[in-house]
């Protein structure tokens, strides 16, 4: 990758917006992917209980953050 700004770190955050850390992983970041990857679906998972429903928002901001990690990433 070139850098911030870059055309690949575009893609990475195009793909954190359908499977959050699929961009991490686009960039070679392995472990960061897998982090973000359990981080947002833990909660959506326990948002989809029915009784944790406010997990939701927190499944919501950790996707936003491996977006903008993966749009900000300098390699």
């Amino acid at each position: 990758m070139a850098g911030q700004g870059s055309g690949g770190n575009v893609i990475a955050a195009i793909c954190n917006v359908f499977i959050a850390g699929l961009g991490q992983l686009v960039q070679g970041r392995i472990l960061a992917a897998i982090v973000f990857f359990l981080l947002v679906w833990v909660n959506y998972a326990l948002a989809a209980t029915g009784i944790l429903f406010f997990m939701a928002v927190f499944g919501f901001i950790f996707h936003v953050w491996a977006i903008i990690d993966a749009a900000k990433y300098k390699g």
